[in-house]
């Protein structure tokens, strides 16, 4: 993969230099709750304009259906942009019309124009390859060089992510260098002891992923809302908790082959509803009551999870041990948190939620080896999945 650095040194003051970065940053009406993967993506696009090149900024927000939908505009992120960059963003209100090419064309060396999400556009995530190329055209009509730095977005077979790598020089940012390095060194030689902490609501989400580890691993430690599948697996009641029947079957399996490898709670905090007042008891993992319903790991858990991080060479955690949002839920994922974050071995976040936690609870992060920004692409490198983003890069 060629790389900005070398991109800088061929030159690009004057040049149109189209980036795809990964601004999907949560928010609350119009305010940014977190914008930790804007920051992230700052040294390029720094980097970029400081060369004197004429950055043009692509980018998604959320799922809209391929129309404009306002609770989706990156307006907000535009602001957010040119305050952390601390220079002028112009943000064009379309991405690939009238707006966009006018604002393209006023530009001057070291400009950065931010265009309107992606996503608005019906051609982004189409299935057929003349459709998004069609829009890829469009796209690379508006730059002389296309650098990806979206990691969070390399796993999507996407006009702005794929097709348009395939007609413009393209180049590798160093936000996803640095996560692909990092992915590579988890995936071919993780200093042992090797331990995996994996949370979030869904087995299914994990299933590709758990199979890809198991062999791997000398601990996969199970929390979040994918837990009481595994926990129903044993033949323990899981009252209301979240469950997925179908895989019932295929949980029991990957315990049998996992033997002590695979770790499950020993202790869960339940509650009959998800509120910020709701009254909250621990209970053991195999004696949930019917009427509750298991919504963070307990502090026996805790505990052990925490005793076989803290021996760890290598860990890597993704997804959340509980609705980490709402505060008596909490304690679960910020008690993981920390004990990630003192491990002295190398220490991967998976991106998504894990990363969003780290911040909402106050954990350095300074302290983790690695915080990826991407969870779904961070999970199917591991998996083994080949990202069509990073592929393209390499032909």
């Amino acid at each position: 993969m060629r790389t900005v650095a070398e991109l800088i040194k061929e030159g690009v003051a004057g040049r149109r230099v189209l980036v795809r970065s990964d601004l999907n940053v949560p928010l609350a009406g119009e305010r940014i709750t977190d914008d930790g993967r804007i920051r992230a993506s700052l040294p390029v696009l720094r980097a970029l304009s400081d060369a004197g090149a004429r950055v043009v900024v692509c980018a998604h927000l959320g799922r809209p259906k391929g129309a404009p939908e306002p609770r989706y505009s990156l307006r907000p992120v535009a602001d957010r942009l040119q305050e952390l960059l601390d220079r002028p963003v112009r943000f064009a209100t379309d991405t690939v019309g009238a707006a966009a090419r006018a604002a393209v064309a006023e530009m001057a060396d070291g400009d950065v124009t931010l265009c309107e999400n992606v996503r608005f556009e019906p051609g982004e995530t189409s299935r057929d390859d003349a459709v998004r190329g069609e829009l890829a055209r469009q796209y690379a009509a508006l730059a002389d060089a296309f650098v990806q730095d979206a990691f969070g977005a390399v796993h999507r077979r996407h006009a702005s992510v794929y097709d348009v790598a395939r007609l413009l020089p393209n180049y590798a940012g160093d936000l996803v260098l640095r996560e692909v390095e990092v992915l590579r060194g988890l995936a071919s030689g993780p200093v042992p002891p090797y331990v995996v902490v994996l949370g979030g609501s869904k087995v299914s989400d994990k299933l590709g992923v758990i199979e890809a580890l198991l062999p791997k691993v000398d601990r996969l430690l199970v929390g979040g809302g994918m837990c009481f599948t595994f926990l129903a697996a044993q033949g323990h009641p899981v009252g209301g908790s979240l469950l997925e029947s179908d895989l019932v079957a295929t949980c029991r399996g990957l315990l049998e082959r996992a033997g002590d490898r695979l770790v499950l709670p020993t202790d869960v905090v339940v509650a009959a509803e998800v509120s910020a007042g709701a009254t909250t008891r621990t209970v053991p993992a195999d004696a949930i009551p019917e009427g509750d319903k298991g919504l963070d790991i307990g502090p026996q858990t805790v505990a052990r999870f925490a005793a076989e991080v803290a021996h760890a060479g290598t860990v890597f955690w993704n997804g959340p041990m509980g609705v980490f949002e709402v505060a008596p839920f909490a304690a679960g994922t910020k008690g993981v948190a920390d004990a990630v974050a003192a491990c002295p071995g190398m220490t991967v976040v998976g991106g998504g939620d894990s990363a969003a936690a780290v911040r909402q609870l106050g954990v350095d992060e300074a302290a983790f080896g690695h915080i990826s920004t991407g969870g779904g692409a961070s999970l199917e490198f591991l998996e083994g999945k080949s990202l069509p983003g990073i592929s393209v890069l390499e032909d």
